[in-house]
């Protein structure tokens, strides 16, 4: 028999807020962390907007030394991890209980600022040789590394590298090892630190980023916003939870993945309908079941109608009923860690019993035909949300997720 997996501990840092308490109040006032690039000279940039983590100071976090291995990314994810541990009152120096924990941190893009930066001094300033932690620094398992280090964690690690899944796909492994009590407590999600002068220029190239704000759903949107940022959670089995009177605040009951297997950057809303799917039989839920979905609403043009087909073809008539959001609105895309933080924004969602606003929504799109929680937070009774995370290349998870009652 499976075991059952609770989540005991959140930590954030994002555009909207650097810890649980300030991204809470942001989702729910339709706060928005989307303004001029500042990281670098975007004057020349057709796209000069991002949603940058703000008021941060590595020097805040992290001695001068230790700063040396860390690329930006391994940052935000040491920063989030700290709060969900903290959170959590998980002790991993408890004996056993390291060998008996796992590290689950997925990043679509991994160290960019040591990439780029190394690339300008190779390309631009003719330097011959590069520091000697640089591939330690960029390689996309290195926050996985850190966060084991850092912990003590002797268990399972691994980094997972699926575009805008990439830690959906972690949580979605951590919670099959702990069903299937190869472990008892895992520390999971993603981050991503994106903003780079190549990076952005990347972007450009594949024509979906808006030139003003991000309005998933709306007529008129033009596409999405880069973001960045960092989520983690701590997942345990229900039984280790409980054992040691641990705060719960909510409950995983299924997931689904899937591949479209159809094309490298357009979304299918078949392969999305499978992954709906199989987190509803996972849970073992009927349609009607779920009132609230955190859409995965990237607010391009391709997205958003493939989503939105997708949940009609899923839900039948439930599907006008569902309360749906992107909090990508408020927070940008942040590609990995996309699935973390918007995670954490449907456990927030059930812990207040409000659904998070899409906000910047301005006018329905015939092709976009639901009830997107337009530009305003709403109170209503929510048991069953669904967290929702779509990839390039047609790589897709949902996550189901019940209220805990005591």
């Amino acid at each position: 028999m499976m075991k059952r997996i609770v989540i005991t501990g959140l930590g954030v840092i994002s555009s909207i807020g650097n810890d649980v308490s300030s991204f809470r109040s942001g989702i729910f006032e339709g706060r928005s962390g989307i303004g001029p690039i500042s990281l670098f000279d975007a004057g020349t940039f057709t796209c000069k907007v991002a949603a940058e983590v703000k008021d941060f100071t590595p020097e805040d976090h992290f001695t001068v030394n230790h700063l040396s291995l860390l690329d930006r990314f391994t940052q935000f994810a040491l920063i989030a991890a700290r709060q969900a541990v903290g959170d959590s009152g998980l002790d991993f120096t408890t004996p056993g209980l390291a060998e008996r924990s796992g590290v689950f941190h997925g990043t679509g893009i991994g160290g960019q600022t040591t990439q780029d930066q190394n690339y300008f001094r190779l390309y631009a300033e003719g330097k011959s040789r590069l520091n000697p932690v640089t591939v330690p620094k960029l390689i996309p398992s290195a926050a996985t590394s850190q966060l084991s280090i850092e912990f003590g964690i002797k268990g399972p690690a691994m980094a997972t590298c699926s575009a805008c899944s990439a830690s959906g796909h972690a949580l979605a492994n951590a919670i099959m090892m702990l069903r299937a009590g190869m472990i008892d407590a895992a520390l999971a999600g993603g981050s991503e630190a994106l903003l780079t002068p190549g990076c952005v220029r990347a972007w450009e190239g594949l024509r979906v980023l808006a030139h003003d704000t991000c309005r998933p759903f709306s007529k008129g949107r033009t596409g999405t916003v880069l973001g960045e940022g960092g989520a983690m959670v701590i997942l345990e089995t229900l039984d280790h939870a409980q054992a040691r009177g641990a705060r719960i605040h909510a409950e995983v009951i299924g997931i689904g993945m899937s591949s479209d297997a159809f094309h490298a950057v357009q979304p299918d809303e078949n392969g999305i309908a499978r992954a709906i799917q199989g987190a509803l039989n996972d849970a073992r839920l009927a349609p009607d079941d779920v009132d609230y979905i955190n859409a995965h609403g990237t607010a391009t043009l391709q997205n958003d109608p493939q989503e939105t087909a997708a949940i009609h073809q899923v839900f039948g008539a439930h599907a006008q009923s569902l309360a749906v959001s992107s909090t990508k609105s408020m927070h940008g895309h942040t590609l990995g860690a996309s699935s973390a933080l918007e995670l954490t924004a449907s456990v927030l969602a059930l812990r207040a019993q409000c659904a998070p606003p899409t906000m910047n929504y301005q006018e329905p799109d015939p092709l976009c035909d639901l009830d997107y929680v337009p530009n305003e937070a709403r109170p209503m009774p929510l048991r069953i949300v669904l967290s929702h995370s779509f990839a390039f290349g047609g790589m897709n998870v949902v996550i189901a997720l019940r209220h805990w009652l005591p």
